[in-house]
């Protein structure tokens, strides 16, 4: 049996949606400060082993952005 009828999902590029099994899925883990700024906050930290959190994101993008932008290739009709 099938799955039917999936969620639809918003891409981060072109903000079209496609369904949620269609769409290429790729999770971003960033800190929330930036390097440079991180050594500041380690100097100022009062408390030791301060450990500062992060971003988690699931991105979503269509076939087509994600083609584009370069984050899956183009497969061959047998690869697929």
């Amino acid at each position: 049996k099938g799955r039917g009828k999936t969620r639809q999902v918003d891409c981060v590029h072109c903000f079209c949606k496609p369904p949620k099994d269609k769409a290429v899925h790729r999770y971003n883990i960033r800190n929330i400060v930036d390097s440079g700024a991180m050594n500041d906050l380690r100097a100022a930290c009062a408390i030791e082993g301060y450990v500062v959190p992060k971003l988690y994101a699931k991105s979503y993008y269509c076939i087509s952005c994600a083609v584009h932008s370069r984050i899956v290739r183009v497969r061959n009709r047998e690869a697929r």
